[in-house]
Order: C-alpha cells, then sequence, then structure tokens
C-alpha cells in the first residue's frame, strides 16, 4: 500500500525571533541565512522527513518541474520516487497539493495570480499520468483582503472569461477569490475532488506569513508533499 504525506508548516512558534517572525524558511527575503538553514534543519527533524525538501527558485511562471531535476527555476514539483520531498514557499500566494487516487504520483505547485494567468496550474496537472487526481488548498489570502486592479481582472479574463466568476466588483477595484479561480481551473482539466481553501493568510495573523500584511519583511511558509 502506498501512502502520501503532505503538510503546510505554518509554524510561528518563536524557535527563530527576529523581524521575520520566527519560523522563516526561505533564503530569497532578505533573512539571515544561517537561522534560516538551522530552520530548515528543524523542519528536517520535527517531521522526520526522508530527505531534504526540493525547494524551487520561484519566479511566478509556468514552468513544472520533475523532482529529480537538477534545475530548480519553476514553480511546481512533482514525482513517483518515494522519500522524495517536493515543496513550494508562500506568503498568501496559493499552493496546491496534487496526488493520483493510487498515491504513486505527486506534486505541488505555487499558484499567485501571475502564475495561473501564466498557466502554471495547466503545467503542473499535464505532469500527472492520469486525471485520477485528487488536489488539496492549502492555506493563501481571502478574497476580502486580496484586492486588485482593472489590469489584473482584464489579465484573467483574457485567458478565460469563466474566471470572471472569481471576482467581486469594488468600485474601481476588485476583490480575488484565488481559490475560486483556481478551482475553475482544475474544474475544466477534469478535477472534481477538490478540499481546503478556507483560510486567509492575511487574517490569520496567529497561523501564517502574509506578503501583503507585512510586506518585505514577511517570512515564508513551506509545504510538503510525499511518498512514503
Amino acid at each position: 500500500m502506498t501512502t502520501t504525506r503532505f503538510f503546510n508548516e505554518n509554524n510561528r512558534s518563536c524557535l527563530i525571533a527576529d523581524g521575520y517572525d520566527n519560523f522563516n524558511l526561505a533564503l530569497h527575503v532578505g533573512d539571515n541565512a544561517i537561522k534560516v538553514k538551522n530552520n530548515r534543519a528543524l523542519l528536517i527533524s520535527k517531521y522526520n522527513l526522508p530527505c531534504e525538501p526540493k525547494y524551487l527558485e520561484q519566479i511566478h511562471s509556468n514552468i513544472c518541474l520533475q523532482a529529480s531535476s537538477d534545475d530548480c527555476v519553476g514553480d511546481a514539483v512533482v514525482t513517483q520516487e518515494k522519500g522524495v520531498v517536493c515543496a513550494v514557499m508562500t506568503a498568501d500566494c496559493l499552493p496546491i497539493f496534487a496526488c493520483n487516487q493510487s498515491g504513486t504520483q505527486v506534486g505541488v505547485a505555487h499558484a499567485g495570480w501571475k502564475g495561473i494567468v501564466n498557466g502554471v496550474i495547466e503545467s503542473f496537472i499535464q505532469q500527472f499520468e492520469s486525471n485520477d487526481l485528487l488536489a488539496h488548498f492549502g492555506p493563501a489570502i481571502s478574497p476580502a483582503a486580496f484586492e486588485v486592479g482593472a489590469d489584473v481582472y482584464q489579465q484573467f479574463i483574457d485567458k478565460d472569461t469563466k474566471l470572471d466568476q472569481a471576482f467581486i466588483a469594488k468600485g474601481s477595484k476588485y476583490q480575488l477569490d484565488i481559490y475560486q479561480a483556481a478551482r475553475i481551473i482544475l474544474n475544466d482539466l477534469g478535477i472534481q475532488s477538490i478540499s481546503g481553501g478556507d483560510e486567509c493568510t492575511y487574517t490569520q495573523k496567529d497561523k501564517y506569513f502574509s506578503y501583503r500584511r507585512d510586506g518585505a519583511q514577511s517570512g515564508r511558509m513551506a509545504h510538503l508533499i510525499w511518498i512514503e
């Protein structure tokens, strides 16, 4: 029997106390590199991970990598190998976990609004060898806290007019439901079994990092999935 494990590391307890508000796992946000590496080592020991996660250099692209690749530039990663940990980091963007029904192929994607427009969800799902997939949304910013301009709205509509359903007009601005946008795309790709989507990184300050709330000194959360 194949077992798939996934979780969102949102521990903000005072393991590392500084301006980045504790358990930051990202090296690219200006935090002290030694502290971040210590946090990553603590993550491995805390959850008894089978290996160091495959961390990506995320660029809001549509690039999906195999975990075995030497490349690390991309915004989604998949694997069929046991004991290989796929990872993305977020601080408002949507992490999307996916696996097939048999648990023999797993992956995770970093889907911010730019990545969604660029097609990261489609590229991610296309890496799976079957369509009998389960998807789960990790924590992201809620529509009430995610105000965007008409330019962002238009980019979504240019991609697919159905994505209008993910927006609520608010004067000259819009509130974007990033969960709903991802759900529409996944449904179009034949994926109906989707869980999660009820958290808000912006308002749940005690649980989550939020770039929109905290700005440049926001840390990043890791979202991990692997096959045991």
